[in-house]
């Protein structure tokens, strides 16, 4: 006779084979600081819809702040252009001369 693993989903509680869960990572979430591991069934996470397609930004004014928006949002006020002639974010600006 084979032994059969079970696992009980972090979601709902529901008991189940461990063959038919998956890993959900929660990388982030305004309740916790570093990433969150859930064992759960597809079925229990199937009606979220995948954004896709998003631009994380940081917003500094005295506090950084980040936030995502959809691709074509951003594209309503910043075309890609724009976006890949931008200088990096380390290093001196393109252009910079010390003075001498």
């Amino acid at each position: 006779m084979a032994i059969v693993s079970r696992m009980i989903s972090d979601l709902t509680g529901t008991e189940a084979d461990k063959s038919e869960f998956v890993k959900l990572v929660v990388r982030q979430h305004p309740a916790v600081d570093e990433p969150k591991s859930l064992d759960v069934l597809p079925s229990e996470i199937a009606g979220l819809e995948e954004a896709g397609d998003l631009v994380v930004l940081e917003l500094v004014n005295g506090q950084k702040r980040q936030f995502a928006v959809t691709l074509a949002n951003f594209r309503t006020v910043c075309p890609d252009e724009i976006v890949r002639h931008a200088p990096g974010t380390r290093g001196r600006r393109p252009g910079f001369r010390p003075h001498a």
